[in-house]
């Protein structure tokens, strides 16, 4: 079991399947891109599987997601997927991609055992696309969308942050969007994970500036703590229902005392918290000549005893952490 000094028990585990990705989003990473990692700091495949299984047989994991950067970008992604639904007990397993590529991939990660995926869109307008990721491919998107929801990724769940004079005025054509096709649309609050440091908390889009937005149109019944748990969004029914819509409020409304996640960098570092500073080093363990089962578990419990209250992204002196989300994994 993965549990902390203030009681929190870990149950979900999110993988960074590689630092790379094909967009370049301005709240992530500069247009130049990022210092990849290394090939050989990467965990290969085999090491991905084998920390999966430590986590789900010897750890108490019942939820795997696989991250980034893009995850589409990893080779091995569909064998991977594979091998972790082999285990016992049986891991539920999602994967969150910018889509690009889905369209050629969801029947084959389907196929795999991959449950479902989260997709990131952040506009309906393709020319807001563009200037948002530096990348014209917003139809590719939406073909992936298409193509998830066709191979039975569901409920297919999309992503979206809304940025001050770009998109900010989308919220609502974007919620009438999601509900016409059947995609639950989560609305996350811009959080300090950009390499270039550009975060602001005085310019950035609240919740509260989000369901502003939507109650000009729609109908908006908060679903409670109850149906939420442990899932960092709340959720309001859309009109009544059965479509839902959910808000990600990391910055203003903190969810940590609830937080039951555990992250793996792609190079095999544990973080307790996507905003820790502090890391785990696992690899090393896992390349050892006389690296055990054993000896990991105990390394990982240890990282995940020391977790932190909170993030301190309530903290108006919080500092940005160094390494940028295409390292980490959302």
């Amino acid at each position: 079991m993965l549990i902390d000094t203030y009681g929190r028990v870990a149950t979900d585990l999110r993988v960074s399947l590689t630092d790379r990705c094909n967009l370049r989003c301005t709240y992530c990473m500069p247009e130049e891109g990022l210092q990849w990692l290394a090939k050989p700091d990467l965990l290969t495949d085999d090491e991905i599987v084998r920390l999966v299984r430590i986590a789900v047989t010897r750890l108490g994991i019942e939820e795997i997601r696989f991250t980034g950067g893009e995850p589409l970008l990893r080779p091995g992604l569909v064998g991977i997927v594979e091998r972790c639904a082999a285990l016992e007990p049986r891991p539920r397993m999602s994967l969150t991609t910018n889509g690009i590529g889905l369209k050629r991939t969801a029947a084959a990660l389907k196929a795999a055992g991959l449950d479902r995926v989260n997709v990131s869109l952040d506009t309906l307008r393709p020319d807001v696309f563009k200037t948002l990721t530096r990348r014209d491919r917003h139809h590719d998107v939406l073909e992936g969308l298409e193509a998830a929801r066709a191979a039975g990724l569901t409920p297919v769940k999309v992503n979206t942050v809304l940025m001050p004079g770009l998109n900010d005025d989308e919220a609502p054509d974007l919620l009438a969007w999601a509900v016409e096709h059947d995609y639950e649309l989560r609305f996350i609050e811009q959080m300090p994970l950009d390499a270039q440091h550009g975060w602001k908390r005085e310019g950035m889009i609240t919740a509260g500036d989000i369901l502003a937005s939507l109650r000009t149109r729609f109908d908006l019944t908060e679903e409670g703590s109850e149906q939420r748990g442990s899932a960092p969004a709340e959720r309001w029914l859309v009109d009544g229902g059965p479509h839902r819509v959910g808000v990600i409020a990391s910055v203003t409304r903190p969810f940590c005392a609830a937080c039951d996640r555990t992250r793996l960098t792609a190079d095999g570092q544990v973080r307790t918290c996507l905003f820790a500073t502090e890391e785990t080093d696992l690899r090393a363990a896992l390349r050892a000549a006389d690296s055990t089962d054993e000896e990991i578990a105990r390394i990982w419990k240890l990282a995940m005893w020391g977790k932190k209250a909170g993030s301190g992204l309530d903290d108006p002196a919080f500092l940005q952490p160094e390494r940028p989300m295409s390292a980490i994994g959302g």
